[in-house]
């Protein structure tokens, strides 16, 4: 066998390795998962805007309360809310 080979199956460097490959394997798996969810975040929030544009169309409900159940619960600086609230004087 290589003798490099060897010394990575040394008892010294087994510990080591092995954190390595084990926190290499959970950042990856966390990222894959991140990037997962936010697309099905993302694609929850279109369709649910679809889902209110069709009853606004349809007449069953009022814009104004669509906007009101689109904004509920965000932030009022990504709500898009008007006005000086978060405004630096």
């Amino acid at each position: 066998m290589d003798p490099d080979f060897n010394r990575l199956l040394d008892e010294d460097m087994l510990i080591p390795l092995t954190a390595i490959i084990c926190g290499s394997v959970i950042a990856v798996v966390a990222i894959i998962f991140t990037a997962v969810r936010a697309m099905v975040v993302s694609r929850n929030k279109e369709q649910t805007k679809r889902e209110l544009a069709a009853y606004v169309a349809e007449g069953s409900l009022d814009p104004d309360k669509a906007v009101s159940m689109i904004n509920a619960g965000r932030p009022h600086w990504e709500a898009g809310h008007g006005g000086d609230k978060g405004k630096c004087a």
